[in-house]
């Protein structure tokens, strides 16, 4: 290769770096202004006192607020609810998507119109559907009644959200309902994808639809069972538009979750110090759950 070919190839090298620069630089300072600058105003505010309207200038307080945080009863049972819900909501969300479909991927009759009904509640706005199952779960809701009906009158209506122990299985029930349609369309991606000559295959051996599922469909659904544990999970901790909308995190704190807590400390009550801290806290809990589960469930091939 002659010295003149060597340079035209760097020069083509260097152009083409210039490029990607180009091309990467919008999603560069967008994720810059609106990730890791908050991210660091965040972790210098965790340390201070500061308030959201104070004459005062903020201060340095080290640790105060990450102690002040482990000795709040409010903080404890929000993170108490938070995994609760997440451990409820995680299995029975996943699951569920998955069964429907599966169902869907059977290519029966009224699939087209059934997938559709699943997934509306998908597109619509989380704060609407929240007001609306509020109504419905009144004393003199839909659901009272519809149980009522079903008991010939035997039931005692009670209004679910102020009760301190119906109060999360409420939110839990309609958090549920409203994004399950995603993650069945997500499945159901991931279910296309399988080769159906591997169906075929197993069904020339005389494997039934069980072994079929387990030696096919579930290998297949791999990739995308990890994507949506990840998603899942990760939605579910940061709870907050039906804890905002439904309970303000009551009664007597049965609701409130790590987000809602945050955001009513720095916010509502002014108290960005201590919220920082809040949020910090959930940063590193979500972030090692992250790569707790990324590892139970990496590819070991």
């Amino acid at each position: 290769m002659t010295v003149s070919t060597r340079s035209t190839r760097r020069g083509t090298l260097r152009s083409e770096e210039r490029q990607a620069w180009v091309l990467a630089a919008p999603a560069l300072i967008l994720l810059t202004m609106f990730l890791v600058i908050p991210i660091l105003i965040t972790f210098g505010l965790s340390f201070t006192n500061a308030r959201l309207i104070s004459p005062n200038p903020p201060s340095f307080r080290g640790v105060d607020n990450f102690v002040r945080a482990f000795q709040d009863p409010t903080f404890l049972r929000s993170i108490l609810n938070t995994f609760v819900f997440a451990a409820v909501v995680v299995p029975i969300q996943s699951g569920l998507a998955l069964a429907i479909a599966l169902l869907v991927n059977a290519k029966v009759k009224g699939t087209a119109a059934f997938r559709t009904l699943i997934f509306m509640p998908v597109v619509t706005s989380m704060v609407v559907v929240s007001v609306l199952w509020s109504f419905m779960y009144q004393q003199n809701g839909l659901i009272n009644q519809a149980l009522e009906q079903l008991t010939a009158g035997r039931w005692e209506s009670f209004g679910w959200l102020q009760d301190e122990r119906t109060a999360l299985a409420a939110v839990i029930l309609l958090s549920v309902w409203q994004a399950f349609g995603m993650h069945m369309i997500i499945w159901l991606s991931g279910l296309q994808m399988i080769d159906p000559a591997l169906y075929e295959a197993a069904a020339l051996d005389g494997a039934s639809y069980w072994h079929s599922f387990r030696h096919v469909t579930w290998p297949g659904l791999r990739s995308t069972m990890v994507f949506i544990l990840i998603t899942i999970t990760i939605a579910a901790l940061g709870l907050f538009v039906q804890i905002d909308v439904m309970t303000q995190g009551g009664p007597q704190d049965s609701t409130s979750t790590i987000v809602y807590h945050a955001v009513r400390k720095g916010y509502r009550e002014q108290d960005m110090g201590y919220g920082a801290a809040l949020s910090l806290i959930f940063f590193v809990i979500v972030l090692a759950i992250s790569l707790i589960q990324r590892r139970i469930t990496r590819d070991k091939d």
